[in-house]
């Protein structure tokens, strides 16, 4: 009598937590656009310049101490996520944000530039892949990959609308009065949504409590924490290949619209250019998130950056005819899903359980990466006179991080031989099964 009631409620239940997911996705979604602000400097980078007469390379070198910040801020975020919640992180971050911004507006000296990267740095590491990454990752294991594609399209709506409006307010007034409004809607636009759309999944839905239905824990596998993971090799091999992502990525994309407007392109042209790139981004994210959830997550990974590299050795010719729109594409289509992707393999390599405090200790490879990629093609350029020995060694440190991404794998958590049965011996701490055999509790706490 009491079953159709029970199977009603049940439905309703179900429904009620897919609403609240797709609020907090949303949500996440628009935190991420916060991550666009950090497109505004690729965007002034030559009007800034020739206001203080500083050199391309001097310029570059803000990406230091911006990646100093988020690499070291990176493991904190991770854990700060883990003990507060993604809400409180986000919401804190976007008043950073704005300050960030408006003190830039307000910058006289090249070493305001510096310190004030360091501020931003911070707040972005706070918008950033870590807390909305474990937040979706937490509320939704069927279809994760989709979930993440959808929360990450926000820092590409970010990244395409930031430039152009940078650009147009500055050319009514100036790059300086640009910073201030672009931090004033920051606050306006985001912050609502962190304080209200973003929360915790319920314990039912979320793999890392103890009151999560136990096949939640068998669907997702065995997690490992920090410090096992530590001790693997695909831990290590990610730290490399994200350290040879960033080297490209943030190479090219602290240079992209200058090395536009040096082949004959305007400053708004470069600038719509460079935000049609980002735009394709959000197909990109959204594309792979589908793909990777019908396929493995390591060949996703694997054919993404492939199409990367292939790119990526576009610049060398981009004059030739349709190098410049394919480049854009695929760029803009395979650097969006690549940070689809890490997550996933992330999560994919180590399990879900402490994938904010994994994916933070691995973000530390940002800084060496992130910050010679931009010095190295300032200096060349600065040197040269062309980015054209920089892209070349792009190219190929792709290639060498591409073998490495193939090289990962799902990792396990190692158990104690004292843990393992005896083989043929019954275990007493075992069910008395027909087999002998009942879910142990896992190493590292829980129940597998």
């Amino acid at each position: 009598m009491t079953t159709q009631p029970r199977a009603a409620a049940q439905v309703r239940t179900r429904r009620e937590l897919s609403r609240s997911g797709a609020v907090v996705l949303v949500g996440c979604a628009v935190c991420q656009m916060g991550l666009g602000m950090s497109y505004v400097f690729t965007t002034f980078l030559k009007p800034i310049v020739a206001d203080f007469g500083w050199t391309r390379t001097a310029f570059s070198g803000a990406v230091g101490p911006l990646l100093l910040s988020m690499s070291l801020a990176s493991p904190l975020i991770g854990a700060l996520t883990d003990r507060f919640g993604a809400r409180a992180v986000l919401s804190v971050s976007t008043l950073l944000l704005s300050a960030a911004l408006f003190l830039f507006s307000q910058m006289s000296d090249l070493w305001h530039f510096y310190a004030i990267s360091i501020l931003l740095g911070l707040s972005l590491t706070g918008l950033g892949d870590i807390p909305v990454g474990s937040v979706a990752a937490r509320w939704f294991s069927g279809g994760r990959g989709l979930a993440l594609g959808i929360v990450y399209v926000g820092s590409n709506v970010g990244g395409f609308a930031v430039p152009i409006a940078a650009t147009a307010i500055a050319a009514g007034t100036s790059w300086r009065a640009a910073l201030v409004v672009l931090g004033v809607l920051a606050s306006l636009v985001i912050l609502p949504f962190a304080l209200l759309a973003v929360r915790n999944p319920p314990a039912e839905l979320d793999a890392r409590s103890p009151r999560a239905p136990s096949g939640a824990e068998a669907f997702e596998g065995p997690s490992l924490d920090l410090s096992e993971a530590l001790r693997t090799r695909s831990f290590w091999l990610l730290a490399v290949a994200l350290f040879g992502f960033y080297f490209y990525y943030l190479g090219v994309l602290n240079h992209l619209i200058a090395f536009l407007s040096d082949s004959g392109f305007s400053d708004a042209a470069a600038a719509r250019r460079f935000g049609g790139a980002v735009a394709v981004g959000i197909a990109g994210k959204l594309a792979i998130g589908v793909v990777a959830d019908r396929l493995s997550t390591r060949g996703a990974l694997i054919l993404n950056f492939a199409a990367l590299t292939a790119g990526s050795f576009l610049l060398l010719v981009i004059d030739a005819p349709g190098a410049l729109v394919t480049f854009l594409a695929l760029h803009g289509f395979t650097v969006a899903a690549e940070n689809v992707l890490l997550p996933l393999v992330v999560a994919d390599a180590f399990g879900v359980r402490h994938m904010a405090r994994i994916y933070g200790a691995l973000m530390v490879a940002l800084l060496p990466g992130g910050a010679l990629g931009p010095l190295f093609a300032g200096y060349v350029f600065d040197t040269t006179g062309s980015y054209a020995p920089a892209f070349l060694t792009f190219a190929l440190a792709n290639v060498v991080t591409l073998v490495l991404f193939a090289l990962v794998r799902r990792e396990r958590p190692r158990v104690a031989p004292w843990d393992r049965p005896e083989t043929g011996a019954r275990d007493p701490a075992v069910g008395s099964g027909a087999d002998g055999s009942r879910d142990r509790p896992h190493p590292i706490g829980g129940e597998s």
